[in-house]
């Protein structure tokens, strides 16, 4: 049987994630519950450190990497101590190179298909299908991500939330960084505007794993259509990245299945693309995948009719597409086969979003 997954989201380090899932610790402890701290990350804050005294702590793996011992969470000793409850931080941490899994979010995926239950926490800014929103609010590109398959696959979602207020006086108290660094971190990435728009998004993500919850868990109307997207993608890797992203995010919000339909013309043809629009596409693919979606590949010079086969052969009841180069009502106008495409769509009641 497989453990059960726990995660808290913040909008921001220093809301106080590790604190609680360390608060949690002790409670479970108090309880009997076999609990260990496989992995946490305390960033030399007093209060959070002073709770890791009197728990149980697995060793770190130490690793040689670049002249420099590094530790890393040692995934063997958890499955072989097997606890109860594994209390590990950092979810969308990179390993060092040469360990089993690229990521820690596949290490936690791992401990618990063995049994063993796992509470862990993560920022809003790492999950992948928003990644495009938080660089717009932040100006940061985030490059550790989790795919929003390990939101899907949570049994809860619990939000740490703080007012910004609230997090612009810790962090000036010196509860969430060094002195040194307050007064950088308050000209960039702490300022109010910024940190109210990572709640939100914090908040709706959450109220989002919430309602999923209830539609899976509580009866609903069975006679209710099941959502099922298909994003429609082509070898430009910014336009692709974006369409597969917006349609994760429907995805996820609709606990629906999806799937990504790349279409090959001759003009695509591995032999005519450059290797790195080859690399570009294969990376979309990768991502889709581990956003959660089925990946479908075809080699055919009619695009629209290969969308509408697959559309209707899969159940589809939203096509997502990138907005066209040309004016949409000169397509209109001038491709049949894109009115046969928007008559079909219509025919069969499926829905059609253009992305920007």
């Amino acid at each position: 049987m497989k453990g059960k997954l726990k995660i808290y989201i913040g909008m921001s380090a220093g809301v106080g994630k590790s604190y609680r899932m360390l608060q949690e610790a002790h409670a479970l402890l108090r309880n009997g519950v076999n609990v260990k701290i496989g992995y946490i990350e305390t960033h030399g804050r007093q209060e959070t450190q002073a709770l890791v005294d009197g728990l149980p702590i697995i060793p770190r793996r130490e690793v040689f990497y670049k002249g420099k011992m590094l530790d890393e969470l040692d995934v063997q000793a958890i499955l072989l101590l097997h606890p109860q409850v594994a209390i590990i931080d950092e979810l969308a941490h990179t390993n060092i190179p040469g360990s089993k899994n690229e990521k820690r979010w596949q290490d936690v995926v791992d401990i618990l298909n063995e049994g063993i239950d796992v509470i862990t926490a993560i920022n809003i800014q790492h999950i992948e299908s928003i990644n495009t929103e938080v660089y717009h609010i932040t100006g940061i590109e985030v490059k550790e991500r989790v795919p929003d398959t390990i939101l899907q696959i949570a049994d809860e979602v619990v939000n740490i939330d703080l007012t910004a207020e609230e997090l612009i006086t810790r962090l000036k108290e010196g509860k969430i960084y060094d002195n040194s660094k307050v007064q950088h971190a308050l000209q960039n990435f702490f300022k109010p505007e910024k940190i109210l728009q990572l709640r939100e998004l914090a908040l709706k993500e959450v109220a989002g794993q919430v309602e999923r919850k209830v539609d899976v868990e509580v009866t609903r109307d069975k006679s209710l259509r099941h959502e099922r997207f298909l994003a429609c993608i082509s070898s430009n890797h910014l336009t692709s990245q974006k369409i597969i992203r917006k349609t994760a995010r429907l995805a996820s919000y609709y606990n629906s299945k999806w799937y990504v339909l790349y279409v090959q013309t001759k003009r695509e043809s591995m032999d005519k693309i450059p290797l790195d629009k080859q690399r570009h596409l294969i990376n979309n693919f990768k991502n889709a995948t581990e956003l959660g979606a089925e990946v479908i590949q075809i080699k055919e010079d009619h695009v629209a009719e290969a969308i509408m086969q697959i559309a209707i052969k899969k159940k589809v009841s939203t096509v997502t597409i990138g907005k066209p180069h040309m004016n949409l009502f000169q397509i209109i106008l001038q491709t049949s086969v894109f009115k046969q495409l928007l008559r079909t769509l219509s025919l069969n009641d499926i829905d059609l979003i253009i992305l920007s």
